[in-house]
């Protein structure tokens, strides 16, 4: 069960858990980071017992100061220089590294997540979360670091200075920090407010950007890209209303902050400046006390801005834990065991299957798919196809009712091994950004040249590849789209005969090909579907006339079964859409139009 998503002002537990999870592996390197800034904390506070120190020698007219004087100030700046130094390598260090594993940990939770929690975002908004969350979460890292630690020493070091110089002006400088606190206080809320919109907001706009992009071909050809460019200009400008509520909000704190000091610095000027003229003090004692409480001003400064950016990465830890926290629906049982597939027999018995609790796929579904058998699947779009072809690896998992393979609940075994046993060849093709034999080859890792070049041979791909500049060392793009639609479904092809699974799952693995590619594709998959159990979707039903079985879906029910010529002859559904679909072959061969 996932664990209850923190609430938005609980900053510290948010730290807290980043602590736990992130931070801690790394405390010997954070440990000495501390001793740095202790030893930077240190010689800042030496600085204004220094100037007193000096502005009284040269009252007394003691000449030696002169000497040993400047000396020393030489070996306190020295030592607080190398010890920053030290500190902001080593916070780097560990912030680039916790980084980094957050977000592999991401990535790793996203590729592990399910089909229905990956479908609530869009790959972009997914992108998002890495760049500008992890931006918010980056500078709060180091801010923690080189403000939170290192300024609250150097603060505290001061804070004592004062007080050793006189503790009754330190108190009377210390009345304005009330003053300035709430109202930093409540800037620091708004911000996170601010901040978990705009992140969300930045999410829809790439996610908008990428649509748009990706949609140019029908955008150019419907003529929409002034009502593109409009929905792009007001998410923009929404993004732009966000960062500007934010950055004004930002904008207030060094106002309050530099009144707040003036304040303190007016009062201690004229206390001190009556005591100095009425001989009570000296002008080193002056002097060294306006120095502590001008140097005080800038870490005090820096802690009442950092309240504002904590927020902001308060709101991107939020969003990164409740994302993390969600786990996948579909998960092996503790007592899982590898899956045997001796004949690879495909069963499903009452199944039933909901996208939500008003949307459902799959009514009451039993149906037998003999091992070594082809059954093809037909009906209307939204007639549940997808859906019951998903259900085999587990992409989804049934509502009710059983999916068996060789007689063993497909619950029951560990998915990698179920996984295994099964190969998927659908109309959309995916191609990573790679060469054609690494793409080939994730269909069996580790497999040889020689067994890629023969799975690209029985996938009738091995005469395009052979003709490229780089053969099978020719990368692909993004997307695979250096090659065309029909060498695209080659590959895919050649991944599934490399994979050699007993199981094949085929989904309208010929429909957007030209007739060309899909009689070459066609080939290879009647190759590709001998001797194993398959199952395949075919809109054109001239491509499935050979299955041993053809099911008929409509509504999320088989309501027809039987082969090609039995379901002509039953006058059905089946016979109904053959028809039209016949009707419509020999529209187009009358035109010249060759059917998609």
């Amino acid at each position: 069960m996932a664990r209850r998503p923190l609430l938005r002002g609980d900053t510290l537990p948010l730290l807290g858990r980043l602590w736990r999870e992130w931070l801690s592996p790394h405390r010997a390197t954070l440990a000495v980071v501390l001793v740095l800034i202790v030893i930077i904390g240190a010689t800042t506070g030496l600085y204004p017992a220094l100037i007193k120190a000096a502005f009284n020698t040269f009252d007394r007219k003691d000449t030696a100061a002169l000497t040993y004087g400047p000396l020393v100030v030489i070996a306190v700046t020295s030592v607080r220089g190398f010890a920053l130094f030290g500190q902001t390598v080593l916070t780097n260090r560990v912030v680039t590294r916790v980084e980094a594993d957050m977000q592999a940990a991401l990535y790793a939770h996203l590729i592990d997540a399910d089909l229905a929690q990956l479908g609530r975002e869009s790959p972009a908004a997914f992108t998002q979360r890495f760049t500008t969350d992890f931006a918010f979460i980056r500078e709060a890292l180091t801010r923690i670091s080189t403000v939170l630690l290192r300024d609250v020493a150097m603060l505290a070091a001061l804070v004592i200075a004062l007080i050793w110089m006189d503790p009754l002006l330190t108190l009377a400088a210390a009345v304005t920090a009330p003053l300035v606190a709430g109202p930093v206080n409540r800037i620091g809320k708004r911000l996170r407010q601010v901040s978990t919109t705009t992140q969300e907001q930045m999410g829809a706009t790439a996610s908008l950007i990428t649509e748009s992009l990706q949609g140019a071909r029908v955008a150019k050809t419907y003529a929409l890209e002034g009502y593109l460019k409009g929905r792009a200009a007001q998410a923009l400008d929404e993004v732009r209303r966000l960062k500007m509520k934010a950055a004004n909000a930002r904008g207030r704190l060094d106002p309050l902050m530099e009144i707040g000091g003036g304040l303190a610095v007016a009062g201690v000027l004229v206390l001190v400046g009556q005591r100095v003229m009425s001989g009570d003090r000296t002008v080193g004692d002056f002097t060294g006390y306006v120095a502590a409480l001008l140097l005080a001003a800038q870490p005090a400064r820096a802690l009442g801005t950092l309240n504002a950016i904590l927020q902001e990465a308060a709101a991107a830890l939020s969003r990164y834990f409740a994302l993390m926290d969600e786990q996948p629906t579909i998960r092996e049982a503790p007592s899982a065991r590898p899956l045997t597939v001796s004949r690879g027999e495909i069963r499903f018995e009452g199944v039933h299957f909901r996208y939500r609790a008003d949307a459902p796929a799959l009514e009451g579904i039993d149906l037998v798919v003999p091992a070594g058998s082809t059954t093809a699947l037909v009906g209307r779009s939204g007639s549940g196809k997808s859906s019951l072809l998903n259900l085999v690896p587990r992409l989804q998992d049934v509502t009710a009712g059983r999916v068996l393979i060789d007689g063993t609940d497909v619950r029951d075994v560990t998915i990698a091994s179920l996984r295994a046993a099964v190969a998927v060849v659908s109309q959309e093709v995916v191609l990573f950004d790679d060469t054609i034999a690494a793409n080939i080859g994730f269909g069996r890792p580790g497999a040889s040249q020689e067994e890629i070049e023969a799975a690209a041979r029985a996938a009738a791909a091995h005469g395009f590849i052979a003709r490229l500049s780089e053969s099978y060392a020719f990368r692909v793009g993004p997307g695979g789209g250096r090659l065309s639609g029909g060498e695209r479904q080659r590959i895919s092809l050649a991944r599934a005969f490399l994979k050699n699974a007993p199981i094949l799952l085929l989904d309208e693995a010929t429909s957007a090909l030209d007739s060309e590619s899909e009689h070459l594709v066609q080939e290879a998959l009647e190759r590709l579907m001998r001797g194993r159990t398959t199952l395949v979707i075919a809109h054109r039903l001239s491509t499935v006339r050979e299955a041993d079985r053809i099911a008929v879906l409509e509504a999320g029910r088989v309501i027809e079964l039987g082969r090609h010529d039995e379901l002509v002859a039953a006058a059905g559904t089946y016979a109904r859409l053959h028809r039209l679909q016949l009707s419509d072959d020999i529209v187009a061969a009358r035109d010249g139009i060759v059917p998609a």
